[in-house]
Order: C-alpha cells, then structure tokens, then sequence
C-alpha cells in the first residue's frame, strides 16, 4: 500500500514530470507550451514526495478491499463488532477500510456523510451504499458495493439475519429500505 505525506506544490519555471505518461505526450505539451508565448511560467503541481493514486491504483485498492470484506463472508453479525468474532454492518466496513490506512467513521449514519453522493446510475465497485431499515428515520445499514451488471447492484454487508453475506438491490426488501451510494475512493 502507498503512503506519503502531501507537502504544498511549489512554483518554479520548469518542471519535472513523473507521471506514466509517454515521452511523446509530455514532449507534445512542452511544444503546445512553447508556442503559446503567454505561458512563459509553469507552476509544478508535484513534488518529489507526492503519492498519485490514478485510476489502475484507485482500481486495485477497490479489488483489495472487496477481497478483504470478502474474506469475511459467514462471519456471524455481533452489535458493535468489528473482528472476526463478528461484525455489524458499520463494523465491517469500518475494519476493512482501516485496514488500508483509511479511517471511516464507526456508525452507518454517519460514514454516509462521508464521500461524494452518488447516482444509482453511476455506482461502481467499491462505492458504500446505505438503507433505512425497521422503520428508523435515519441511516441505519451499509454496505459495500462488490459488483454492479446492468441495473443489478450487488453489496457485501452483515445482516443481523445472516451475518456477512452479498445481497442484490434488486431484492425487495433492500430495493426498498434503499437510500444512498457514496463514493469514497475516487
């Protein structure tokens, strides 16, 4: 896992660029940067000890935490758990995540003021979604989305029922206690 420290850019007139882009695509910039005389500064936007997480690491850190959840499939649930003795449902995204060095808060209701808001449109992997359960007023179940095919949208969670399992959205009961999907890792 990539940590780091980030540290303020600093502006300079030239500029090092290490990111995975080819050669040619950086030397095109310089030349586009050449010819417009009007940008004679850059401002470096990096420095040496940033970390950039781009798409294909953003992806893979959503593989590992869906394989970390996943390797607690069958766990039983247990209120205010958080170990393999047993989860509940906050419990069981709170553990995964942190294991990555990510911190979210310990109850559903409020990790669902954490992140970016969602449409059930645009949910992908990784992404936590949130229910009303028992006639509640606030948010009081999540999950984490594991698979989405089309308009079915699959989440591992810990039921009280039946402890950390995969649901679909599609099923009616979580079709209708459905309230919100964030996005955390972007």
């Amino acid at each position: 896992m990539k940590k780091g420290i980030y540290t303020q850019p600093v502006a300079s007139k030239t500029t090092t660029v290490k990111t995975k882009k080819s050669q040619k695509e950086y030397t095109n910039r310089q030349t586009a940067q050449a010819s417009n005389p009007k940008k004679t500064s850059l401002i470096n936007d990096q420095n040496e000890s940033d970390i950039i997480i781009d798409n294909e690491d953003s992806n893979y850190l959503i593989s590992q935490l869906i394989h970390t959840a996943s390797d607690n499939l069958g766990v039983t649930y247990r209120g205010g758990g958080t170990t393999k003795d047993g989860f509940d449902c906050s419990g069981l995204m709170y553990a995964t995540f942190k294991k990555f060095d990510i911190t979210l808060p310990r109850s559903s209701h409020q990790m669902a003021e954490v992140g970016k808001p969602v449409d059930v449109q645009e949910a992908k992997k990784g992404d936590l979604i949130f229910f009303i359960n028992r006639g509640q007023k606030r948010i009081n179940h999540v999950g984490m989305i594991v698979e989405v095919n089309g308009d079915d949208i699959k989440f591992i969670h810990s039921s009280t029922q039946s402890g950390v399992i995969i649901s679909s959205l599609k099923e009616s009961y979580y079709d209708r206690t459905f309230k919100q999907i964030n996005r955390v890792i972007q």
